[in-house]
C-alpha cells in the first residue's frame, strides 16, 4: 500500500510539473546583434519609452525592447555593471565599477548630468523604493553606498562584512542583500542603515542573483547549482532547488509566479511558485553559454538575456576564454 501510495504521489507531481511545463513552453524569439566591443554585466528594462539598457564595456547600449534597434548610448562609463531608475526624478543611474562612479542621466535624452562618486567598485545598483535612495553594492569595498537622488551624493554606507553582489528591497523598509564570499543574506533597515540580521543559506554557495515576492516574502537566491529559498522575515530556508551551472542572475514575476535562473552553461531554469513553501522546476529552456545575467519586462514577460561567441578556451585556463569580437547579442525569450 505503500509503495502505491508513494507511486500515486510521485506520478501526480509528474503530472502536475508537465502540465506546467505545457504552459510555459518558452523558446528564444530574437537574437539582437550589437557590434561594439568590451564585456558585460546587468541588463535593464527601462520603466519608460519602451528602452531596454545593456551594459557593455565603458559605456551602456540603449535598445527598443520591441526591434532591437538602437535608440542611443551612455557613454563614459568604464566598467559599467548595473543601470537603476528614479522615476519620479526622471534620471537613471549606471554603477561604474572602474571609476567608482555613479553616473546621472536624463531618462529621456540620455544625457549625462553628473558623476557621483561611490565605495569601491560599485556592482549591482538599484532604487529602493521605501526611501527613495540608489543603492550601489560595492564589491571591493564590502559595503553598500547610499544616494541621495535630491542631494545628489552619498549620505550613508552600510558594511556587510564581505562581497555584497545583488540587493532587493522588500518596499517597507528593509533591504535584503546576497554577500557572495560569506554564504550570506544580510537583512538591513532602510531607514537607519544598520545591519539586521546575518542569515547563512549553506548548502546554497557564493550567492549572485537575488529576487522577492512580496507577497509570500520569500527572497529567491541563485547560488552554484541551486536556488535557495528563504523566507524574508527570518532567514528560514524554506527549500532547495536545483538549477543550471553558473548563475548570476534571477527574476520573477509576479503575475506568473515564476522565478528564472539565468545559467552561464546555457540554460535558464524555470521555477514556479506553487505556494509559500511549494516550489517546482517547469522548464529548462537552452539559451546560449554565457548568457549568465537577466532582465524581465513584467508587461510582456519577455526576458532578455545578453551573451557572446567566445574562442576555444586554451589548456589550463580556468576563467572565461577570450570573447570574439562583434559576436555581442541579446537573447529574447518568450513565448
Amino acid at each position: 500500500m505503500k509503495k502505491v501510495i508513494a507511486f500515486t504521489l510521485l506520478s501526480a507531481v509528474f503530472i502536475a510539473g508537465a502540465v506546467n511545463a505545457q504552459k510555459t513552453k518558452l523558446r528564444i524569439l530574437n537574437t539582437w546583434h550589437i557590434a561594439s566591443a568590451g564585456g558585460w554585466d546587468y541588463i535593464e528594462v527601462g520603466p519608460i519609452n519602451d528602452w531596454l539598457y545593456v551594459s557593455h564595456g565603458s559605456q551602456v547600449n540603449i535598445l527598443n525592447k520591441k526591434t532591437g534597434d538602437s535608440v542611443g548610448v551612455i557613454e563614459n562609463t568604464a566598467g559599467v555593471h548595473g543601470i537603476a531608475f528614479d522615476v519620479a526624478g526622471g534620471k537613471g543611474y549606471t554603477s561604474n565599477g572602474r571609476l567608482n562612479t555613479v553616473s546621472v542621466f536624463d531618462m529621456n535624452t540620455n544625457k549625462v548630468l553628473a558623476q557621483i562618486p561611490v565605495g569601491q567598485n560599485p556592482d549591482a545598483i538599484f532604487y529602493e523604493p521605501f526611501t527613495k535612495k540608489i543603492i550601489t553594492c560595492n564589491g571591493k569595498g564590502k559595503n553598500l553606498s547610499i544616494v541621495d537622488p535630491i542631494k545628489g551624493k552619498v549620505i550613508g554606507s552600510v558594511n556587510v562584512g564581505g562581497k555584497p553582489e545583488t540587493a532587493v528591497s522588500d518596499g517597507a523598509g528593509k533591504i535584503f542583500v546576497n554577500v557572495e564570499d560569506k554564504n550570506e543574506i544580510v537583512a538591513i533597515d532602510a531607514t537607519t542603515f544598520k545591519v539586521l540580521s546575518r542569515w547563512s543559506i549553506a548548502p546554497g554557495q557564493s550567492p549572485t542573483g537575488l529576487a522577492i515576492d512580496k507577497a509570500t516574502k520569500r527572497l529567491f537566491a541563485g547560488c552554484e547549482k541551486l536556488l535557495m529559498v528563504v523566507d524574508a522575515t527570518n532567514g528560514k530556508i524554506i527549500s532547495k532547488v536545483p538549477i543550471g551551472d553558473g548563475c548570476d542572475g534571477v527574476a520573477f514575476d509576479d503575475a506568473t509566479k515564476l522565478i528564472y535562473t539565468s545559467n552561464g552553461e546555457g540554460t535558464l531554469t524555470v521555477i514556479h511558485e506553487a505556494s509559500a513553501n511549494k516550489f517546482d522546476v517547469v522548464q529548462t529552456v537552452v539559451t546560449k553559454k554565457s548568457a549568465r545575467t537577466i532582465a524581465l519586462d513584467k508587461e510582456t514577460h519577455l526576458i532578455y538575456l545578453p551573451a557572446a561567441d567566445f574562442e576555444p578556451a586554451a589548456p589550463g585556463d580556468k576563467g572565461w576564454p577570450k570573447m570574439k569580437a562583434g559576436t555581442f547579442q541579446i537573447l529574447v525569450v518568450g513565448k
